[in-house]
């Protein structure tokens, strides 16, 4: 079995992220990003910022992908979505999406944006598929290469 095949009968679980889960965190986020977070933002992300909300996947104890939303009046701007390049292929982003969402509309959320490299068309078409629409780019955006992102915004209405 390679490190990334599941087996049937094992699941993966979602919950909220915690402190303790931070170094596993950051090895997706370094496996995931070219300007990757640190580990000191993760940590005032966790303790200091109330309008945060952070959930891992886990899988046989290990953070195989994490997802974090900031909730600002009623909109939900996610901040950052990441799969274990071992384990993508398997909704799994989706799943973490979708649960941000539904984190966004259990606290009155009726909105929310996200911005996306525009050469990332994967992660965009997850996005559309799950209603968001891209309505501008924030040019330079990325500060590794200087990309422009994508913004994109969802109506929580009935996408959940």
């Amino acid at each position: 079995m390679s490190v990334g095949e599941l087996h049937e009968e094992e699941r993966v679980t979602l919950r909220r992220m915690m402190l303790s889960d931070v170094e596993q965190v950051l090895e997706v986020e370094h496996r995931s990003f070219t300007a990757p977070w640190s580990r000191q933002a993760f940590l005032t992300e966790l303790a200091d910022n109330h309008l945060a909300r952070y959930i891992v996947a886990e899988y046989q104890g290990r953070v195989i992908g994490y997802a974090g939303v900031w909730l600002i009046v009623d909109e939900g701007h996610v901040t950052n979505i990441a799969v274990h390049p071992d384990f993508r292929g398997r909704h799994l982003g989706e799943t973490l999406l979708r649960a941000l969402m539904a984190e966004c509309v259990g606290q009155g959320i009726r909105r929310m944006t996200l911005e996306v490299r525009v050469s990332n068309t994967v992660a965009q078409n997850l996005y559309r598929k799950l209603g968001f629409v891209g309505v501008g780019t924030r040019k330079g955006y990325y500060t590794d290469n200087n990309e422009d992102a994508l913004i994109m915004w969802a109506d929580l209405g009935a996408n959940v």
